[in-house]
């Protein structure tokens, strides 16, 4: 009996929200035509309605209309080059335990209210090389690796950097390896090789962008028919000031656009390692005074674009190195925390965005020999410092691969690969339009949502 009851329930009840929708739309077509026994106070009940209805309406798109997505006027987009999830792990843990304690230290980036994560995938392979995911992150568009803001077919790509130039916002670059390296050459060159470093760096100078900054280029000169061709006088003949002091900075015409590289005692190819900083008598730039530098020389009244780009969390993660890794992330933080001053000072026009383009080296949190276990204290880390980047020679990485692993395995910390893995990457930010960052979505999503919220069309 229970379920014909039930039954005639619901039949009734459908039958009576039939009945009530054919009324509804009687009511509409025939203006409700009323008889005598219709009192003329349901007529005036039903036009009332109506009118509430129309001002609800008025009322929610006028909220609307105050509630539009922010247009950020400065944009940061911080790319730890092949930061993953454990990277960002094992520095804050390497923090906690600096103070005596098991857990997590926030890093400047990691308590920003939004998070996501980006899918890296390219167009020939699910794991990516670095300048097939820049050009995903520069132009929203897949390629083949090895191939920078070039399709397979051959298309040549347009990086966002110059949509937003031609839009009227400044454009800067910045990175702790060469400025010629993928990720920061896919934001202003293209060509069918990565490796390219000449014809790469030979774009710099004619796209007009305001900043520049890095170690320097891997190849700054070319022989062209029985003479030399050099990438600094070509950079100085089209009005750039080349930077490679604290004294020349001071002295660099405030109106100039600059290339702001290191002194030629330096490496061309990247930073002193943060590392082996406290062991290197004058140093030289780190990636902090070019992100200072970059936010003084770009700021005005137009807005700009800022790439900056952590390019030797990469290179230490390559080398299987937990140690070297931990202290290239946290000094691309110190870079972030810049940019966060910046935003405390206009907070309803700037928009922060850190993600990375890979990972690189499939690190993991725990060792099969003391399982269970991490210990990430100076005590034990701090017996592996002092090391130079290993991978400038492949043969002599391969040879240190397995010392070097067994020193992060006696801290905890293991390695699946020398090389990039394929999974997806955090994706953090802060500031007009960051909800726009949330959740999952591909790497190419990144560049697009910037363009869409700086350019309004």
């Amino acid at each position: 009996m229970r379920e014909n009851r039930t039954f005639t329930g619901r039949f009734f009840t459908s039958a009576l929200c039939a009945a009530a929708l054919a009324l509804i739309s009687c009511a509409g077509k025939q203006r409700m035509a009323v008889s005598d026994a219709v009192a003329p106070d349901t007529i005036a009940l039903y036009e009332v309605t109506q009118d509430t209805i129309t001002q609800d309406t008025a009322v929610q798109e006028a909220v609307a209309a105050e509630t539009v997505e922010p247009a950020p006027k400065y944009v940061f987009l911080f790319i730890g080059d092949g930061m993953g999830f454990s990277h960002i792990a094992a520095a804050e843990a390497y923090l906690a335990a600096s103070t005596g304690s098991i857990g997590n230290v926030s890093l400047s980036f990691t308590e920003f209210p939004t998070m996501g994560m980006a899918t890296t995938y390219s167009a020939n392979s699910y794991i990516t090389c670095s300048s097939a995911a820049g050009t995903a992150l520069s132009t929203g568009v897949k390629t083949d690796n090895n191939r920078l803001n070039v399709t397979p077919e051959g298309e040549t790509l347009r990086s966002i950097a110059y949509d937003l130039q031609d839009a009227g916002y400044r454009i800067g670059i910045a990175t702790s390896v060469s400025i010629d390296h993928a990720t920061p050459a896919a934001f202003f060159a293209s060509d069918t090789s990565r490796g390219s470093y000449y014809n790469i760096a030979a774009q710099l100078a004619p796209s007009g962008f305001d900043f520049f900054a890095g170690s320097g280029f891997l190849q700054p000169v070319k022989e062209v028919e029985g003479s030399e061709e050099n990438i600094y006088a070509q950079i100085q003949q089209a009005g750039y000031a080349v930077v490679r002091t604290p004294e020349e900075l001071e002295q660099a015409p405030a109106s100039s656009k600059m290339v702001m590289v290191q002194e030629e005692e330096h490496d061309n190819a990247a930073l002193v390692i943060a590392v082996n900083r406290k062991n290197t008598d004058g140093h030289g730039w780190t990636l902090a005074d070019f992100t200072r530098t970059g936010i003084d020389r770009l700021t005005d009244s137009a807005g700009f674009f800022f790439m900056v780009e952590g390019g030797q969390i990469d290179w230490m993660a390559h080398n299987n190195d937990a140690v070297a890794l931990i202290y290239e992330v946290i000094d691309f933080s110190k870079a972030i925390e810049l940019a966060i001053e910046f935003y405390k000072k206009h907070p309803d026009e700037t928009l922060i965005v850190v993600t990375a383009d890979h990972e690189t080296g499939g690190l993991a949190l725990g060792y099969y020999t003391i399982p269970y276990e991490l210990h990430p204290t100076p005590e034990v880390m701090h017996t592996q410092t002092g090391r130079t980047p290993l991978n400038t020679d492949e043969e002599k990485l391969i040879k240190a691969l397995p010392v070097v692993r067994e020193l992060s395995g006696q801290s905890g910390f293991s390695w699946t690969t020398a090389a990039h893995t394929g999974g997806a990457v955090p994706v953090f930010a802060i500031g007009a339009g960051s909800e726009r960052f949330r959740g999952k979505m591909d790497n190419t999503d990144i560049p697009k949502r910037i363009r869409e919220l700086m350019i309004r069309e």
